[in-house]
């Protein structure tokens, strides 16, 4: 059957001639639901568990500190640039390296601490998704190379979902290199359907919702 054949039945089959203009792009349908702030936390919070991921709500920056301190006792953590980590005072915590810039510094301490701690630049309460922006403040290392990844991230950050996201950043490619959407612990069951943690990014995921 030749190639002209072949697309002379597809056309057919959708009711269209060669040589015919496509149609018009339908315009984007953005929905974004009006739903008040309490019941976001508690969606994101349930989605992270729901991923096997931990969740805790912090009532204040300091509560959040707390966490902290408790989450990474006896460990070692590098913490990344993000200001809201320093206002929970995170970032001078004890054992906690921060304030990295060069690259290969960073890279080499990413890959021997068991902890990296980031804050978000959004999070997306349907899926407990963390949306992070790679940025000197955020570099995407602290999040993905080290075994454990502990997001702190404040409750006005929290968006209802992707739609939402667009509304805010419709193209994202002029803000960031690289954005990446974190949903649980890295995991894969590959062929053999053998569910594995922490094959391609942390195997353990915390996310501390602020306020």
């Amino acid at each position: 059957m030749s190639r002209e054949h072949i697309l002379h039945r597809v056309r057919t089959a959708i009711g269209r001639s060669a040589g015919q203009p496509p149609s018009a792009v339908p315009p984007v349908r953005l929905r974004v639901p009006n739903d008040d702030p309490a019941t976001r936390v508690s969606t994101m919070l349930a989605c992270v568990e729901a991923l096997a991921g931990k969740a805790y709500h912090a009532a204040t920056p300091e509560d959040a500190r707390a966490f902290v301190v408790a989450a990474i006792a006896g460990k070692t953590a590098l913490a990344s640039n993000a200001p809201f980590l320093v206002e929970c005072g995170i970032a001078n915590l004890p054992g906690v390296r921060s304030g990295i810039t060069d690259r290969e510094e960073l890279r080499a301490c990413c890959a021997i601490v068991d902890i990296g701690i980031t804050s978000a630049d959004y999070a997306l309460a349907d899926t407990g998704t963390l949306v992070m922006l790679s940025s000197p403040r955020e570099a995407r290392l602290i999040s993905l190379l080290p075994p454990a990844h502990i997001a702190v991230v404040p409750r006005e950050r929290i968006l209802s979902g992707l739609d939402e996201l667009f509304s805010i950043l419709p193209n994202a490619a002029e803000v960031t290199s690289s954005m990446v959407l974190i949903t649980g612990p890295s995991r894969t069951a590959d062929i053999e359907q053998i569910l594995v943690r922490g094959v391609h990014g942390p195997g353990e995921i915390t996310v501390v919702v602020v306020g």
